[in-house]
């Protein structure tokens, strides 16, 4: 994530200019929360690599190709590539909705808040991405084409990442590991997959799709209990 968040923040902050006035400070509010969204992140991975040094190569390559892509891409390209990512966020996003005990149960629950505060957000802004695309290009072809290539670079990132995290711990050889595994990739893949084919037909807009109820009260509460915890401290 800090390095295919960057990559949206400058597609859509370098789109800007070609927006209308009622889309630009939402467009410009996007990529703000992406830009907090890649810090956090990063704190992460750092988190990560005391644990399993061999991730920093990884995040080597991710850096590498995600910067290739904004540099040789058009930015039409680019756009439709970070409406489909954004799609595949707001399709993990439904799915964690239904296996939230994978985020509280027995996981560390600050790491479990993060991701359930990423993913929430996702669907707070599941539209921009695309409204910005839409205004600027629109291809349903470019989109497609953008769509495939993001899916298989998280999946091939998401694969290898994983991997070496398990072989730090000594887990590979364990047949529950894979067991688990292939359960969480086809449950992951039917929602990913009808959510990004809808997303590619010419009727079809984010608005449409409908959210998980509780993310937003999620969010108010932790906007809540943080402004409370602000105000003990001070």
């Amino acid at each position: 994530m800090p390095y295919i968040e960057p990559y949206f923040t400058k597609t859509v902050r370098r789109a800007v200019p070609f927006l209308d006035d009622e889309l630009k400070p939402t467009a410009k509010h996007f990529a703000a929360q992406e830009a907090q969204h890649q810090a956090e992140h990063r704190r992460f991975n750092a988190a990560v690599r005391a644990h399993a040094p061999r991730v920093a190569r990884l995040e080597r390559t991710m850096h590498r190709v995600y910067l290739w892509l904004w540099g040789t891409r058009s930015l039409e390209f680019n756009l439709a590539f970070t409406a489909a990512s954004e799609t595949i966020a707001y399709a993990l996003a439904r799915w964690m909705s239904d296996h939230l005990q994978l985020f509280t149960g027995g996981s560390d629950p600050t790491i479990g808040r993060m991701f359930i505060w990423h993913l929430a957000e996702e669907v707070e802004h599941k539209s921009v991405g695309y409204d910005v695309f839409e205004a600027v290009d629109g291809s349903r072809w470019r989109y497609l084409r953008a769509a495939m290539l993001s899916l298989s670079l998280v999946g091939i990132f998401v694969t290898t990442g994983t991997l070496i995290q398990l072989a730090s711990q000594r887990r590979l050889r364990n047949p529950l590991t894979w067991l688990r595994l292939a359960g969480w990739a086809i449950s992951t893949g039917m929602e990913v997959l009808p959510t990004l084919a809808l997303s590619a037909l010419p009727s079809h807009h984010p608005s449409k799709l409908v959210d998980p109820s509780w993310f937003s009260l999620w969010l108010t509460d932790m906007e809540t209990t943080t402004a409370s915890d602000h105000a003990d401290a001070s």
